[in-house]
């Protein structure tokens, strides 16, 4: 029965692999620290879930994985699937913990019967088509952030209160609702996002030749100088809140109901670097 890489490695780790793979993780954990915030905002819930998330998983996986040629960390293709889910009111985060288990233990499943190699038989036009709508997807559920989007609601005391824009799951209908509230377009957080978009693309161009910075992912720059500049008063006096800044997710959409839609479509997803895996292990 297969059991856990790290019960090998360490009966023959020494410095010289310690050194690497901190490293390793030092450059890993800068480029998914940005990925990690942007998908808890696009999935519907506060950034440090994000975090969170992305740490206990991926420690997770690196204790009990099956090899050490593969990395865990933050997939843009269960955001459609994860925003649905929690902005649902009949589920929530409850109704996401009881999908996710339910997930996991059909992984768990297909694994103990050796079944994960049938993803490789799926057409590649499935493929191509299933990321090309979970990035168009993704990219929809930002626009309202990127807008700076709102609406009023009636708190529990009856008074009217802004709070940002809650938009469907579906595609149709967040065009619908974009259309509806646009009229409460916030011009700071277009000019946010785009210089967010802006850090984004053109910081690693810049740094391409300077020793260390050149390792970092724009993304990391454009959360590092946007709080900055959001979290203190402009020149104009006017302070734009964070949480309405949505902005490393274009890294990964540029790049890139149910239970068992879940488990699908994460196997998916992961399909090229379980291939990628097995070669370069030998399997």
């Amino acid at each position: 029965m297969d059991k856990p890489e790290l019960l090998n490695t360490l009966r023959h780790y020494n410095g010289k692999q310690f050194s690497a793979d901190f490293m390793a993780g030092i450059i890993v954990g800068i480029v998914a620290l940005p990925l990690a915030i942007a998908f808890g905002i696009a999935s519907g819930v506060s950034p440090e879930k994000g975090i969170v998330t992305a740490i206990i998983a991926g420690f997770i996986i690196s204790l009990l994985g099956g090899t050490k040629v593969q990395i865990g960390g933050p997939t843009g293709a269960f955001i459609v699937i994860i925003y649905g889910i929690v902005n649902n009111p009949e589920y929530g985060v409850s109704g996401l913990t009881v999908a996710t288990i339910m997930a996991g233990i059909m992984l768990v499943i297909l694994g103990l019967c050796k079944l994960g190699a049938v993803i490789k038989f799926i057409p590649y036009p499935i493929v191509v088509g299933f990321t090309a709508g979970i990035a168009l997807t993704i990219f929809t559920t930002q626009l309202s952030d990127i807008f700076g989007l709102t609406q009023q609601v009636t708190d529990t005391a009856g008074n009217i209160i802004t709070i940002p824009l809650k938009t469907p799951g579906d595609f149709i209908g967040k065009c619908v609702c974009y259309c509806k509230n646009i009229s409460t377009f916030n011009f700071w957080n277009f000019i946010m996002a785009m210089l967010s978009v802006l850090i984004i693309a053109g910081f690693p161009r810049l740094l391409r030749r300077v020793p260390v910075f050149n390792k970092i992912p724009g993304s990391l720059y454009a959360i590092i100088v946007v709080t900055v500049i959001v979290v203190s008063p402009s020149a104009t006096g006017v302070t734009v809140k964070p949480s309405t800044v949505a902005t490393a997710v274009f890294e990964e959409v540029t790049t890139n109901v149910g239970s068992s839609i879940l488990t699908i479509s994460g196997s998916n997803s992961n399909a090229p670097s379980a291939t990628i895996a097995d070669i370069a292990s030998g399997k």
